[in-house]
């Protein structure tokens, strides 16, 4: 039966370098798409006044 206690290996620390490097939180990307939606709706909203 294995110990219920769980130690740190090497290779957990090599996953979490490698998850830390590549998993970034895409605020620019929600920030673009947020200002596009609302530039879009402005836009809809113009025309369809004339």
């Amino acid at each position: 039966m294995k110990p219920t206690i769980w130690h740190p290996e090497e290779k957990d620390r090599k996953v979490n370098e490698y998850l830390d490097s590549i998993n970034r939180e895409p605020w620019l990307g929600i920030l673009a798409v947020t200002i596009l939606l609302i530039s879009l709706f402005a836009l809809l909203v113009l025309l369809g006044i004339f």
